[in-house]
């Protein structure tokens, strides 16, 4: 039996942090972003040591994100490609950069996005897919979904509750 120091219940953030909360599995994700795929660029990029890069990556394949694919039979080697839900957590990597060159970035911005076409720095926001506005505070709020259970009603309830006391 495993014990769990946390558990998300229902809640989608925790369910991910869950499985990418670290530091290492995030950056190996980045990386993977980036194009890279093999054991050895991962380990030089990052500076990790092999027996935790080890324990990542296999903890990346089996959450779904990355998959283990030969590259070479003698001897056997692997790469880690992202499956399609590796390249679905592109956009909240992007999220994280632009959050961290706004607000840790005290020394100015030494990574960015760029336009391939014209090189202007892209300024990322998170959009709804289905209005086109801007996500904030203002329009959108955190609301129970059709499976919620008692819960994430509650917290929801006292979400509502202490935003109508001002």
């Amino acid at each position: 039996m495993t014990t769990r120091a946390f558990d998300p219940g229902q809640c989608p953030v925790g369910r991910t942090l869950e499985r990418v909360g670290d530091a290492w599995s995030l950056m190996i994700l980045r990386d993977a972003q980036q194009g890279l795929t093999r054991f050895d660029a991962f380990e030089k990029s990052l500076g990790v040591a092999p027996n935790i890069l080890t324990k990542r990556l296999a903890g990346l394949v089996q959450s779904g994100f990355l998959e283990r694919r030969p590259y070479q039979e003698r001897p056997v080697r692997h790469e880690y490609v992202l499956t399609p839900m590796g390249r679905d957590f592109a956009p909240v990597l992007t999220a994280m950069l632009a959050f961290g060159n706004r607000h840790f970035a005290q020394e100015g911005i030494a990574g960015q996005l760029v336009d391939r076409a014209t090189g202007r720095a892209a300024e990322p926001i998170v959009v709804d897919a289905v209005s086109g506005r801007p996500i904030d505070g203002e329009r959108f709020t955190y609301a129970a979904g059709p499976v919620a259970g008692e819960a994430v009603r509650r917290r929801v309830a006292e979400i509502e509750a202490r935003r109508d006391r001002g």
